[in-house]
């Protein structure tokens, strides 16, 4: 692993060149360009709006629905956008993987991190809402976001590098994951709060990285306190996703040039 990590620590301009790749590709003859990182989350909230605060009503507390929504909505649009990106990222690209040698992860990582500037610039509007809304930040807990969103990156990373590596093989991966991600999306406390979830459930429930991980946001943005437990049972299984992804795509990634 130590032998990995240096050359990947070698290859870092190639990394940094091929996300500014991905992220002028994604955008060139765009009408709206950036806006895009923006207008996706909105658009969902706004529908989540009307149906959960006007047809079925979700009690939020003293948080107004779309910021209640929009908090959640950012990093899991993070998530569900790149890892459709990741998956395809050696298989887009073989022409690539076949005629030079590079640390293979550079390619689904430079697909995550073109996708975190979208994340950054989507977070814009939550700070607009907020201000709309009148819903004060609490600064300790502010120091918590980056740990939290290193938490969300091991998951995304160790689950995106395993799909990349698959996806070689097996090229039904990327329908696989569009259902996996549909019924994630339900899984995760993201239109509704974990206290609709009855408490028998809950310990399996947080089973789910993600929900811990909803749930810290939620509570350093929009509630004023501090992450609970789920957060930590979240850090621990995302490390094991991250730790096994990595295995395995190091483990089968001399077989890429050849299969592709």
């Amino acid at each position: 692993m130590l032998l990995n990590a240096r050359h990947f620590f070698s290859a870092r301009e190639l990394l940094l060149a091929w996300t500014g790749r991905n992220i002028r590709a994604r955008y060139q003859q765009s009408a709206l360009g950036w806006l895009w990182a923006i207008f996706q989350p909105a658009a969902q909230v706004a529908i989540f709006t009307i149906i959960f605060s006007f047809v079925v009503r979700v009690d939020t507390g003293d948080i107004p629905y779309p910021v209640f929504s929009y908090v959640a909505i950012v990093p899991w649009t993070l998530l569900a956008s790149s890892l459709p990106d990741m998956s395809q990222s050696i298989v887009s690209n073989m022409g690539l993987v076949t005629k030079i040698y590079f640390p293979r992860e550079i390619l689904p990582i430079a697909a995550l991190l073109a996708r975190l500037m979208d994340f950054g610039v989507a977070a814009v509007l939550l700070v607009i809402l907020m201000i709309v809304y009148r819903v004060p930040l609490f600064p300790a807990g502010l120091t918590f976001i980056p740990l939290i969103l290193l938490i969300q990156l091991m998951l995304i990373l160790g689950i995106g590098l395993a799909l990349s590596a698959a996806n070689v093989f097996f090229r039904d991966v990327q329908s696989l994951l569009a259902l996996i991600v549909q019924l994630w999306f339900y899984a995760s406390p993201i239109i509704y709060p974990v206290s609709m979830v009855p408490e028998t459930l809950q310990p399996y429930y947080f089973l789910n990285p993600m929900a811990g991980i909803l749930q810290s946001y939620r509570a350093i943005l929009i509630n004023g306190t501090l992450p609970d437990s789920s957060l930590w049972i979240a850090a621990g299984i995302s490390l094991l996703i991250f730790a096994a992804g990595y295995w395995f795509f190091k483990k089968v990634e001399f077989k890429f040039a050849d299969i592709i």
